[in-house]
This record gives structure tokens, sequence and C-alpha cells, in this order.
């Protein structure tokens, strides 16, 4: 039996004394798509922080492909080919389109070849390398942080809020973006959402985090799924 693409086993995990996850255990395997829900102040981007090496863990392991990253520091974690895109606009505001594109990958060369895969997915970049990313709308600016992550190729990506803040048009270019990326690469994905739908949407399965722990999960695409989410969220 294969190794998940992400393994977090019993991870116990928060800021400073104040814990806010709870032994949590979570499998995501290779080519799957994740949807991790739940209302806000449930630890839902402490769990990506968690992965990505920005939070320390008091307990437990995480793993990539096998690889244990537990004790990683965040640079380390992206040369596993895990991409990041933050709920905070992790983009260089002071750097052109081009330059923030670029720090996704390894060499220079490669610019052209991976710009030209996913250019179009984002149109909206095709003549604005040059433009200062400070510059973007708050809808295009989450597009770029996503059009970085895969301009990596990477093997596993952490998406937070993606979708937050912008207008339907721009949430149906993002689905398409990602499910696109795993029809054709066959990403792994744990995508951490308020827009249900939106999530539902581009993901295999669903996890409810309450308080920290997983409380629940299912099948995105089944017909009950929806309902049993808000009705998490309303209680």
């Amino acid at each position: 039996m294969s190794e998940p693409a992400l393994m977090l086993g019993g991870i116990t995990s928060g800021y400073g004394s104040s814990v806010v996850l709870r032994d949590l255990t979570l499998k995501v395997g290779k080519g799957e798509a994740v949807a991790l829900l739940g209302k806000n102040g449930m630890g839902k981007s402490t769990l990506l922080k968690s992965v990505m090496g920005f939070l320390p863990k008091s307990a437990g392991t995480v793993k990539v492909d096998g690889i244990d990253i537990t004790r990683m520091q965040p640079h380390q974690v992206a040369r596993q080919r895990v991409a990041y895109a933050a709920q905070e606009h992790s983009l260089f505001a002071d750097l052109s389109i081009r330059d923030n594109l670029r720090l996704g990958l390894e060499r220079e060369s490669l610019f052209r070849e991976r710009f030209d895969e996913i250019e179009p997915l984002f149109p909206v970049f095709r003549s604005r390398l040059q433009q200062y990313a400070g510059t973007l709308s708050g809808g295009e600016q989450k597009m770029l942080l996503l059009a970085r992550s895969l301009m990596m190729r990477p093997a596993v990506i952490l998406l937070d809020e993606i979708t937050e803040g912008l207008q339907p048009s721009v949430i149906d270019r993002l689905a398409n973006a990602l499910l696109k990326e795993r029809s054709e690469r066959g990403t792994t994905m744990l995508v951490v959402e308020q827009n249900v739908p939106f999530a539902l949407k581009v993901a295999d399965r669903y996890v409810i985090l309450k308080q920290g722990e997983l409380v629940d999960e299912g099948p995105a695409k089944d017909a009950a799924a929806e309902e049993t989410v808000f009705e998490h969220l309303r209680v």
C-alpha cells in the first residue's frame, strides 16, 4: 500500500501556550483533493501553517510522500514540492508579476515554459508581467498566488481561503484552474475554505474541523454533502 501524499499523525500545535490543534490525524491520498471546512477560529489556517513549518508542533508527525517534514523549516518544506497559497496575501508588492511568479521556480530558464502552461488559465497576466503585484486588485492577487503555486508543479498544494472576497467569475476561474491541474498532473490538494460550494466542487472529500479536532467527513460529491456541511457550520 502506497504512502499517502500528505500524512498528519497526532498533531498538536498552536501559538505559544495556546493549543489550537489537538492530536489531529489526517491522510490525503496521492492525487486526492480534500476540503477542510469549519467555522472561523477552529484551527484551519493553523493546520496549514503547522504543515508548512511556520508553527511548531508540540506532538505528532507530518509526512509528505513518506518523508518526515515535521521539524523542517518552511523553505525546506517547499523543496519537498509543497506549495502554499496563504490567506494573508504572501506576495511581494514591490516586485513585478513576473518576479513573483519566478519565485516559484528553481531556475530562470524554466519561466517561459511554465508560464506558457498556466497563461491560458490566467490570461489577465498575459500583457502585464512587468506590473507591480501591489497594484493588482484583490481578485488578481489571489489569482497570482495560485498561479505562482502552479508554476512550481507541486506534488501538494495547500490553499487557505483562496476565494475570500472574490466575485463569482473569478471564483469560477480558480475552480477551473484547480480542476485542470488535478486532471493533468494528479496534484494533491488540501483546501481550506469558507465558500462551501467551491470547496465541494474541487474536492473529492470533505472533513469538518471543530475546536481543533476533526469531527466529520464524507464524499464531496454526495447529494447531502452541502447540507451536512452547513449543518456543522450552523452549530
